[in-house]
């Protein structure tokens, strides 16, 4: 019998699957009873879950990560699709089948990787091309990079999300320079490539999304800074010439403002063109995504608007009719 994805789930549904858990809080209500707080995950979606009158001791038995069968029904609380649970049972990883866990981007990694390739070595910049050519000779960070999520819950919050994410602000950015030519079209191109390498490192994501301990110390801005110096390093050594020294202070602040607002994490506020451009870029590609995702996946199709987004501070409208794509998570 074929398992139901989280997409396929609807108000007042029974449900007995197994599912990865992303996130576990062990919780109090208000009249001091302990009950179970979990994101469940697999491959189409998450969906929050509680199990009421838990224990410490059951609370143990799993952390993020684990999976577990769970049995239990669907209700929609405040415009979204819960799992209230009657039973849980931990899993053995060696039972299931990891690819029906963790959401994949739906574009072709091996054609995104080609694409971000052509646009980036045709750069004409020998400087920037040499050090771009030293990141893709990289196996192991070109393995990361291809694998990495952008986010582990705001956008392209999947495993190719990155390159997703950049390959699209590449081609953006590719077909609109010719509109500003006081941009410096390779320093752009070059920026974007390096903005998010830092998350490579910063998450995990092999079973669960989820930050290292570097990322949580540090963050990708800092660390991507960092790899960015060791490829300079390398670059002057396979080049025999140094890199030049402002160029190099760009692409640093073009990572380390990229966020746009010291509200937002940036250190820096954009301070070169290229460096406001490329955070507007990285900016819209993040919004639309996000939108489109919250539009496209609100449960409830008899509204033409979504619940309130708290992290967007709004409701989407949706229209009026909502087309059925037939999409049923199976990819067939």
């Amino acid at each position: 019998m074929s398992r139901r994805y989280v997409n396929q789930l609807t108000h007042g549904d029974s449900v007995d699957e197994v599912f990865l858990v992303a996130d576990k809080q062990l919780r109090a209500n208000r009249q001091g009873n302990l009950y179970l707080h979990l994101e469940l995950r697999d491959k189409t979606g998450n969906i929050g879950a509680r199990l009421w009158n838990a224990t410490e001791n059951l609370a143990r038995t799993f952390d993020p990560g684990h999976y577990l069968r769970v049995r239990g029904k669907t209700q929609v609380f405040q415009g979204s699709l819960q799992l209230i649970l009657t039973h849980i049972d931990v899993v053995d990883s060696a039972d299931v089948e990891p690819e029906e866990f963790l959401p994949r981007s739906s574009q072709d990694v091996g054609k995104m990787l080609a694409q971000l390739r052509a646009v980036l070595l045709a750069m004409g910049n020998p400087h920037l091309r040499a050090l771009v050519e030293c990141f893709l000779i990289d196996d192991e960070f070109l393995r990361k990079f291809t694998m990495a999520p952008a986010g582990i819950k705001n956008h392209h919050a999947y495993q190719g999300g990155l390159i997703e994410h950049v390959v699209t602000m590449l081609n953006v950015a590719d077909r609109i320079t010719g509109f500003y030519p006081e941009l410096d079209r390779d320093l752009l191109l070059t920026g974007i490539f390096l903005h998010d390498i830092g998350k490579v490192d910063e998450l995990s994501y092999d079973r669960s999304f989820a930050y290292t301990d570097e990322g949580q110390l540090v963050g990708h801005l800092v660390m991507g800074v960092e790899l960015l110096d060791a490829k300079v390093e390398r670059c002057a050594e396979l080049t025999g010439e140094p890199f030049p020294r402002e160029l190099l202070l760009r692409l640093k602040h073009m990572i380390v403002s990229h966020h746009g607002a010291y509200e937002f994490g940036s250190p820096k506020l954009p301070m070169t063109l290229e460096a406001i451009a490329l955070h507007l870029l990285d900016n819209l590609d993040a919004k639309i995504h996000t939108f489109g995702r919250e539009i496209r996946d609100d449960p409830s199709r008899d509204s033409s608007w979504t619940p309130f987004q708290q992290s967007l501070g709004r409701r989407l409208f949706k229209g009026n009719a909502q087309p059925d794509s037939g999409d049923d998570g199976t990819g067939l």
